[in-house]
């Protein structure tokens, strides 16, 4: 289908309220017993089939009467709208009307194999699982009322991205019911948005090698649309972008497809292994955005020991971490950039060869920023994490030469809590982080090292600690809070507090002193 433009991001933080969260207390009281990664494909699937089921109806609608009945039934009108086809058997209408029948699972699968069947981009994609014996019927039912209960796929739901807000924040409730399980498919939109807001893919070619559900992919068109004005960026932004990506987990490979489908993006997204079986090995991508799985050890390292792709060390077997990086490195275009995260011993370790294929990835001048994450970010893990990123050609593209530099931002300290577990960058933390490095890159000349939060350090620098890249390292402290007391009178009153605090502390030895010797429990004094 032909890709349509999404609307603008909304201001508030991630967290949102109001209907999604709506959706997501009933949706969960429906789970009962079932596990969260299960029940994850169950309600996806159900809220896809109602999106494209209300899109569908209401041009049926518009169809039927201007042209009729023969017009109406013609795939034609929809597909020509960007509108996906629905045949009779999986029209909303008609499973709602058999929900709390016992065949409503089969009907539900029937009306999934018919969509695809009838929708080339989308075959293999939907879930059709609904029929098996362990799905209770009731529960089922019940989902279908919920969800044909809200509108999600007419103009006015499109306009205000209901589907894009209520599947993403699904996704997001069950990373966080799935634990380390959930970090699979879905990376916290804030740093998405960061790692988009940094990189500002405005045309190009963008990849993600690990892609989750997508998240990446649609931030980035996303900015796009927010931006599509020129309004900051001088008119650059024209929204000409391909997207490619693979994803080794069938299951979320199907999520990112319906990720995108949903809101109208076209991307070549391939099911398959990154390492042993590269879907696009000829791709030299000019924006690679990527969230790795943390220290995967059983990634088979040993079986691609001689790879091309290892062209700054062979990685270590059991820590697929510099795998990643050189993969990326290897698929970006001559003046391409990349934003990553990783885990945090990635800036230090040196154990296995790491250190070593650090060292020459920064002798090769491709480290172009580091940054430190908040902790308690992530869903999947409490590892530490950063942001790593990368340039081809350092002085080119209207940047100013950087060459030799690289420049650090500790961010540690940013973010707020938004539950009792985790954080989220607020929308002034991204901000201050993107423009941080944008002034450094840009050639206005306008940035300064700021003690505490950010540096731009010399290649020379980075040898002399051995090649670490932890941002703590070298951004140094931030200076003291000016409270406007002088010096002098300072002095004199935390010293008169010190007098008052000794006497006190000498009166209290004295009591406890007399209180001891009064139950025979002399101290002796040497």
């Amino acid at each position: 289908m032909p890709a349509k433009r999404p609307q603008p991001p909304r201001k508030k933080n991630d967290s949102l309220i109001g209907v999604e969260s709506e959706l997501w207390s009933m949706a969960d009281a429906l789970r009962g017993s079932m596990d969260a990664a299960e029940y994850k494909h169950v309600v996806l699937g159900l809220i896809f089939l109602k999106y494209i089921s209300d899109a569908f109806e209401e041009r049926h609608a518009a169809v039927l009467a201007e042209w009729g009945a023969e017009a109406a039934e013609d795939p034609d009108e929809y597909t020509a709208e960007s509108i996906f086809w629905v045949p009779r058997e999986a029209r909303w209408a008609n499973l709602k009307a058999q929900a709390r029948q016992p065949t409503a699972g089969q009907l539900v699968d029937d009306a999934m194999a018919a969509i695809e069947r009838d929708n080339p981009a989308l075959k293999n994609v939907l879930p059709k699982d609904y029929a098996r014996p362990a799905m209770d019927k009731q529960r089922l039912g019940q989902l279908i009322d919920m969800v044909g209960n809200i509108a999600v796929g007419d103009e006015a739901a499109r306009a205000n991205d209901v589907l894009g807000r209520v599947y993403e924040y699904f996704l997001g409730q069950f990373a966080g019911a799935e634990g380390k399980k959930g970090g699979e498919f879905y990376t916290p939109r804030c740093v998405v948005r960061l790692l988009v807001e940094m990189l500002e893919p405005y045309s190009g070619r963008v990849y993600d090698p690990c892609c989750g559900s997508s998240g990446m992919f649609v931030q980035s068109v996303e900015f796009i649309a927010a931006h599509g004005t020129g309004n900051g960026n001088g008119g650059k932004a024209r929204g000409d972008i391909s997207i490619y990506g693979q994803e080794s987990n069938y299951t979320t490979w199907r999520l990112a497809r319906m990720n995108l489908a949903i809101r109208g993006i076209e991307g070549q997204i391939a099911h398959g292994d990154t390492f042993h079986d590269d879907r696009h090995p000829d791709l030299r991508a000019d924006f690679i955005l990527a969230n790795p799985p943390f220290n995967v050890k059983d990634w088979g390292g040993e079986r691609l020991a001689d790879d091309m792709r290892w062209r700054y060390g062979a990685p270590p077997p059991k820590n697929a971490n510099f795998a990643w990086v050189q993969h990326i490195v290897h698929h970006l275009a001559p003046r391409g950039t990349a934003g990553f995260v990783l885990a945090n011993g990635s800036m230090s370790s040196s154990q296995s060869g790491e250190g070593e294929i650090r060292k020459n990835l920064i002798e090769a001048d491709l480290v172009d920023c580091m940054v430190a994450l908040p902790g308690q970010i992530f869903y999947s893990t409490q590892i530490p994490a950063c942001l790593w990123f990368l340039a081809r050609n350092r002085s080119a593209g209207g940047f100013r030469d950087r060459q030799g530099e690289t420049l650090f931002i500790d961010a540690r300290e940013l973010g707020s809590m938004v539950d009792r577990t985790h954080r989220e960058l607020t929308a002034e933390d991204i901000a201050r982080i993107a423009d941080t490095y944008h002034r450094w890159r840009g050639v206005d000349g306008d940035y300064e090292d700021e003690p505490g939060f950010c540096r731009s350090v010399p290649i020379e620098e980075l040898r002399r600690h051995d090649h670490v890249l932890t941002p703590g390292r070298y951004v140094g402290a931030p200076p003291p809070e000016d409270d406007g007391e002088p010096f002098a009178e300072k002095m004199q009153r935390l010293v008169a507090e010190l007098h008052d605090q000794q006497a006190e502390g000498a009166r209290l030895d004295a009591a406890i002193s007399t209180s001891l010797k009064s139950l025979g429990f002399g101290i002796m004094h040497e």
